[in-house]
């Protein structure tokens, strides 16, 4: 701003620049501000010039923190005059002093219009300016139309247009509903044109705005965008004046590579390989250089670019570029590049198949863990917590053990829970994880919660081949002469439970037990006491027969605390002092603590807690501040007689989940096409177990279902598309306003052949799905993104699982924040062989719309199959023995995809179905075999053999075999589907004829096969 020839001004800001101290300048303020308020009173007598100096001299008191609550009607006079000093001040003191919902603004709107439409270029862009900053309600409704004339105007100078395009962005992003950007779709197209970069960059801002609330209609500027990033790439016609340290505009390629993301994916072929050539372009023309300012332009470049790799799903050798990038990036002598790499590789993680290749650089990771910048570590930590499986789980716990010791504090509760949670997740056997916890509570006990020492009991009580090792080792570290109270409850307790299984060890007596733990007694705290005064009356009932020595010593202690202050160790005392003279029924009253119930443990919900999603921070943000969740657990037990009782179908119930008795007196549950079922209210409760096993099954457990009622499932013939029907089954008869982007069948087949991808996706949200399998358990990990900058809302999700599997979702936040992604692991346990489906129950509101979709989830049978190959000598014996039905049954399948040998081929490797070439003498024949795994099967050899007729490929004889009727006859129908086309329209309402065997009893009364049905 030009101030000179204002000597009033000039000297009033030496004056205050000149003061000693605040109180010094608090008066000189309060001075001028008396004086302007004086000069205002009379402001008939005020020249242009003066007023303008008094205005400029308000501003700068603002400016300085002072309130200045009069003067504003003299600002806002000043934009209507003619001249471009005055007009100056004016739009800028409005600007800064009033906010959009003051009343003097509806004064200058006529004034700001008048600006906008005018011819003057100077006036626009002030009127513009302001407009932008204030950007209220009444300034959209009034001035939007106009601001958007003036940015398509070819008249306009590109200065006016690039503020006009900037002004509009202002107004969309403060009020969507008032600004009409219908049928813009084309003008964007138009802008994208545009060759003057800095319209272009403002446009393409503009754009990524739009399109993050409605993508659908801007797909006409998608080739537009690669057409940009081909430009900049090639750096063709960009000005010198772009051109930040050789890198042609790397903000306006971000910008279009960001609103690229937003587009759930790029169908046309051609536009997508210029996208990837591009991409490739930026990937291998990044380094690390000297220069920090090309360093940093040419980096936020490259992330964006990995960003958008990711988000479009690229061939496994792009992935496996970014990767090795990130890996160089890690290994660099720049700490702000480091930190960015193992952010970006953390974020990797979510993509299918590239951990493998990130453990590659697993021991520079770990020696980020040793860093000096402890933004670093917590990154470093991050990525080693995500890339853990059960191959280095090992490797990965040891390191964080050894870091332990070293940590800073500020890292070691979270580094401790990791670190206890990876041990639980990936142990190979029990006793290593009782070893490592026990080292985790010696190294770490004052950053190691209760629920930590709590699980280990757990486990050592539900496994009695533990019990003796357990107590082995408890007995060793209570040898040292310091260890930590937490160490001391986690020995004593175990060694109350099982030390009489060392008694004939030497040191391990009841007398030497004893002694050992009473050393430590003096150096605990009162909470500390209880467990030791009832490890003692274990460790009398256990003493058989009684040492007079041993019993006198434990009764003095009891004597000792019978008046002690605490209520809890006198009352344990006094119990205990009493129990002790019962004699021989003291057996009996302290007898070993029974098993637990498989439950979730608590470490599931802390390590949500503290988990960091690097991918997007605000999660971590929402997680933390999570109080409510709508995760509901539903399994079925209803008892043999088909009559539900209170508790038969519980819930697992998070505290807040204020919808869910609403939810669960709606119409019904949606059977396969859509037919509706009731379902009693009253035979459904809720339950207060919230702890549980982080692999282990529900807390739930009930006998198996039974054949319900034939009225229980409706048969319907009114869905034109069943497999649609199937893949997105609706609740009432209720119609989504919001559609779903995609076909969702289509997405559910192609998740039962693959681990990850896309479950479904609309305008507002993106449901991904990543999956673990091992042996009869499965982790599913559901990736919920909002896509949008407006928040989703009342997000509830609900688990309708068959009876043959146990499932458990975590936590599921009510919000997810704008451009958020949460993630929510479910775990999975199959119990037998079947073909139902569980189903996710899915809604959310967004704005005024309410969607509710009802998602079958790829948790099927192959999932549960591991390939194995099989010689000559293996197979003929094991066919030769599986003679005849049930468990050989063979079937002439009609009405098969024709396809070649060799897809049929991919198609069962894909179904985890490993073909075995060589075995049958018949070139048109297959033989594949696999193991399937379930909790009542265990591991049982599966084989199938398919003879094909080259002259008729639409039919084959199919033939499978195993040791289980059932497993036999779910695994061929299983197959037939996916070898049979998929029907697209209405079925006949011919039944078709029964199989020769009968199909086992499937249990139709649980949820998941009311939902979903057979496939």
């Amino acid at each position: 701003m030009a101030l000179s020839g204002m000597r009033g001004l000039s000297v009033f800001i030496s004056d205050i620049r000149n003061c000693q101290n605040k109180e010094q300048e608090r008066l000189r303020v309060d001075k001028e501000l008396g004086n302007v308020r004086t000069r205002f009173k009379n402001e008939k007598g005020l020249t242009p010039y003066e007023k303008k100096k008094y205005v400029w001299k308000m501003l700068y008191i603002y400016m300085l923190g002072y309130d200045v609550d009069f003067g504003h009607m003299e600002a806002v006079s000043l934009i209507s005059a003619p001249k471009y000093p005055e007009k100056q001040v004016g739009y800028i003191v409005t600007s800064c002093l009033l906010n959009e919902n003051h009343d003097f603004l509806r004064l200058a709107i006529n004034t700001v219009r008048t600006d906008i439409i005018g011819r003057n270029e100077t006036f626009q862009c002030l009127a513009l300016t302001m407009v932008g900053n204030i950007g209220g309600r009444e300034f959209a409704e009034s001035l939007a139309p106009d601001v958007q004339k003036l940015l398509i105007s070819s008249s306009c100078r590109p200065l006016v247009r690039k503020k006009a395009a900037l002004c509009l962005l202002r107004l969309y992003r403060k009020n969507p509903d008032v600004v009409n950007v219908d049928g813009w779709s084309d003008r964007m197209a138009q802008l994208l044109d545009e060759r003057d970069l800095g319209v272009l960059t403002s446009s393409m801002s503009l754009l990524v705005a739009l399109v993050s609330n409605n993508h659908d209609a801007y797909w006409s500027c998608l080739p537009k965008c690669v057409k940009i990033l081909e430009r900049l790439a090639r750096n063709q016609d960009v000005p010198q004046e772009y051109t930040y340290y050789g890198i042609p505009t790397p903000w306006l390629q971000v910008k279009t590579m960001r609103a690229l993301q937003y587009f759930p994916t790029i169908e046309d072929p051609n536009t997508r390989r210029s996208l990837f050539e591009v991409l490739q372009r930026i990937l291998m023309g990044t380094d690390v250089v000297k220069n920090v300012n090309k360093n940093n332009a040419s980096h936020a470049v490259l992330f964006e670019a990995l960003a958008l790799v990711m988000h479009l799903d690229a061939e496994k050798e792009m992935m496996s570029q970014c990767v090795a990038l990130l890996g160089k990036f890690i290994a660099v002598r720049e700490p702000n590049i480091r930190y960015l790499g193992l952010e970006n590789m953390t974020r990797m993680l979510m993509v299918a198949d590239v951990q493998d290749i990130i453990k590659r650089h697993q021991a520079q990771i770990i020696t980020s863990l040793k860093d000096p910048d402890i933004s670093i570590r917590r990154r470093a930590l991050d990525l080693l917590y995500g890339m853990c499986d059960v191959s280095n789980a090992k490797d990965i716990v040891e390191e964080l053990l050894q870091y332990l010791s070293s940590a800073d504090f500020a890292m070691r509760e979270e580094l401790s829970l990791k670190a206890a949670i990876l041990a639980e997740k990936f142990a190979p056997d029990l006793s290593w994880y009782v070893d490592v916890i026990l080292q985790l509570i010696d190294k770490a006990g004052d950053f190691v919660s209760d629920d930590i020492w709590f699980r280990v009991v757990q486990f050592v009580t539900n496994n009695e081949d533990l019990q003796p090792y357990a107590a082995t080792k408890a007995r060793e570290y209570l040898d040292k002469p310091a260890i930590h109270e937490t160490m001391v409850k986690v020995s004593a307790y175990i060694l109350g439970e099982y030390s009489h299984l060392l008694a004939r060890r030497p040191g391990c007596s009841p007398k030497d037990i004893f002694a050992i733990i009473h050393e430590k007694l003096p150096t605990v705290s009162t909470s500390t006491i209880p467990i030791l005064l009832s490890t003692y009356a274990k460790i009398l009932m256990h003493t058989q027969p009684v040492d007079p020595e041993l019993q006198n010593q434990i009764w003095a202690i009891f004597n000792k605390y019978e008046s002690c202050i605490d209520v809890e160790i006198q009352q344990r005392a006094v119990e205990y002092f009493a129990l002790s003279r019962k004699g021989a029924d003291l057996m009996d009253i302290l007898a070993e603590m029974p098993k637990f119930p498989e439950r979730q443990s608590a470490l599931l919900k802390k390590a949500e807690d503290a988990e960091v999603d690097t991918a997007e921070q605000s999660a971590l943000k929402l997680r933390a501040q999570q109080q409510t969740s709508n995760a509901l657990v539903v399994t079925d037990q209803r008892p043999a007689n088909g009559t539900p009782h209170v508790g038969q179908l519980g819930l697992v119930k998070v505290p807040g989940s204020v919808n869910a008795d609403h939810n669960l007196q709606n119409e019904g549950l949606a059977q396969e096409n859509g037919t509706l079922s009731k379902i009693d209210p009253q035979s459904v409760v809720p339950t207060a177990d919230l702890l549980g096993d982080l692999l282990g099954p529900l807390a739930i457990e009930g006998p198996p279902a039974v054949p319900t009622e034939p009225h229980a499932i409706i048969a319907s013939e009114r869905d034109p598309n069943p497999a649609d029907a199937l893949a997105l089954a609706p609740v009432d008869e209720q119609i989504n306003s919001v559609q779903p982007i995609g076909n969702i069948a289509e997405r559910f087949y192609a998740l039962c052949l693959k681990d990850s991808g896309v479950l479904y996706e609309d305008p507002y949200i993106q449901i991904g799905i990543k999956a673990e399998w091992r042996a009869h358990h499965g982790r599913l990990v559901l990736f919920l993104g909002n896509k949008n900058t407006s928040p989703l809302v009342s997000v509830q999700a609900l688990i309708l699982p068959p009876s043959h599997l146990k499932m458990e979702l975590s936590l599921v936040p009510e919000t997810i924040p704008p451009r958020a992604q949460v993630q929510c692991p479910l775990e999975v346990m199959n119990l037998r062989p079947s073909r139902d489906v569980a189903v996710l129950d899915f809604s959310y509101k967004f704005g005024t719309s309410l969607v509710n979709a009802k998602l079958r989830l790829p948790a099927v049978l192959n999932k549960f199959l591991h390939p194995i190959s099989v010689s000559a000598e293996d197979f003929f014996p094991q066919w030769r023995s599986l003679s005849g039905p049930p468990l050989k049954l063979q079937e002439v399948v009609r009405g098969v995809r024709p396809m070649p040998l060799p897809e049929m081929a991919n198609l069962f490797n894909s179904l985890r179905l490993m073909v075995c070439p060589g075995l049958d003498p018949n070139a048109n024949n297959l033989i594949a075999s696999t193991t399937f795994y379930s909790e009542s099967t265990r591991a049982m050899l599966c084989l199938v053999r398919i003879e094909t007729d080259p002259a008729d490929r639409t039919q084959l004889r199919m033939t499978v075999a195993s040791g289980d009727p059932t497993l036999t006859f779910e695994l061929k129908e299983f197959i037939k589907e996916h070898l049979i086309t998929i029907p697209t329209v209405t079925p006949s309402p011919v039944a078709a004829p029964a199989p020769q065997v009968a199909q086992p009893t499937t249990a139709l009364t649980d949820p998941g096969a009311i939902l979903a049905g057979l496939f």
